[in-house]
């Protein structure tokens, strides 16, 4: 096993999920459910099987294209995600108004 490789995921993970929205989603269940054990076991199913579908996507990816292609998609994609949330939010882009 690479520790070294297992330590940096684990860390990196930990500090990407720390104080996002999925944790205070969970922390609100945790306190309002009365049973945070059966909480804290959902919870943590869920982000393993979140993240083994993102390896399992991320090796297929990677089997199919270069990684320096794979960098750029993402770069491109947050870019882009990025400008639509800006001119969204200047009202130069129309949100999705759907109720």
């Amino acid at each position: 096993m690479d520790a070294a490789l297992v330590s940096s995921t684990f860390l990196t993970i930990l500090l990407a999920e720390l104080g996002d929205k999925t944790q205070l989603a969970t922390m609100a269940l945790g306190s309002s459910s009365g049973r945070p054990l059966m909480v804290f076991l959902g919870s943590t199913t869920a982000l393993l099987l979140a993240s083994l579908l993102g390896v399992m996507m991320g090796g297929s990816l990677a089997s199919m294209a270069p990684p320096a292609w794979l960098h750029l998609a993402a770069g491109v994609g947050f870019l882009a995600q990025g400008v639509c949330l800006l001119l969204e939010t200047r009202g130069d882009f129309p949100a999705n108004t759907s109720s």
